[in-house]
């Protein structure tokens, strides 16, 4: 009979139940985002819809797959500083950028005013 002291890990390993199901539900995300680029969703709340599904994605992935379930301080330390990361390069490089090149899109050839004779 083996015991455990109180302190001692142990780590999770996982089944393979358990990533099956976890990688489905990452395909069932990526398809959800796929069928939001074939659909008419005002351009803002696709954003954030993104966003969210790309969040839960990324807290799968790290919570199964890197093993940081049950690390809760891990993974607080994984999710959070690389989504401050993301809306910082949102907001200040990639929107004001975006913005500025949406002046400069291409309006096409203007036509040439009728000449009267």
């Amino acid at each position: 009979m083996t015991t455990h002291a109180i302190g001692d890990d142990e780590h999770f390993a996982g089944s393979l139940k358990l990533f099956i199901s976890v990688w489905v539900w990452l395909l069932l995300l990526t398809g959800f985002e796929v069928f939001l680029g074939y659909i008419q969703l005002p351009v803002i709340y696709m954003l954030v819809i993104l966003l969210g599904a790309s969040i839960i994605k990324a807290a799968l992935i790290v919570a199964y797959f890197m093993h940081l379930r049950f690390e809760r301080l891990n993974l607080v330390l994984t999710i959070v500083p690389a989504v401050v990361i993301c809306i910082c390069l949102m907001l200040l490089v990639f929107f004001p950028d975006s913005f500025r090149s949406k002046g400069l899109r291409y309006q096409g050839a203007a036509e040439p005013a009728a000449e009267s004779h």
